[in-house]
């Protein structure tokens, strides 16, 4: 039997929330300076066919996404299964996220890490409030695969491996 709860626990939420599995994604640009800024995101999708469009949705508290925004460039690195490192490098704040991360420069320069499944380089669109987060729209502007591996995937907190067809 479902119950109702008017006012939402964000605890709750987040634990159910949690048993809805998706894949891990990093988010890659260039500071102001030309060094490589990043960040993981869990909440990536598709939005369009035509024109290609993306979404990723950063935390309005993130330190990463305002250096994203101002460059308006960004990278999608879908992270391949055995990449928790490089997802937990880029959720660390503050430090040289990229000082154990091997890429090369993609789309606007942007990092492309070493490893993932696919890349994709994009314009931002545009961006939309919601709640303690943001929408960001990004044009696809090039895009591959990249090792044949599986994904990266976060379900009830932990990464588990694709079950063997």
């Amino acid at each position: 039997m479902l119950t109702h709860h008017p006012a939402v626990d964000p605890q709750r939420f987040r634990s159910v929330l949690g048993h809805f599995p998706s894949g891990v994604a990093a988010i890659t640009s260039l500071d102001t300076q030309g060094r490589p800024v990043g960040m993981a995101v869990s909440s990536f999708t598709s939005v369009s066919l035509d024109p290609p469009l993306v979404a990723f949705l950063p935390g309005k508290t993130s330190s990463t996404f305002p250096v994203i925004a101002e460059r308006g460039t960004f990278c999608v690195n879908v992270l391949a299964a055995g990449q928790e490192a490089v997802c937990h490098a880029l959720a660390v704040p503050g430090g040289d996220k990229f000082a154990d991360l091997g890429w090369q420069p993609g789309p606007h320069g942007n990092p492309v890490l070493d490893g993932v499944v696919a890349w994709i380089g994009c314009t931002i669109e545009t961006m939309h409030d919601a709640g303690d987060h943001r929408i960001v729209v990004g044009r696809v502007e090039d895009l591959a695969t990249g090792t044949t591996a599986e994904p990266l995937l976060f379900f009830r907190g932990r990464y588990p491996h694709l079950a063997a067809a």
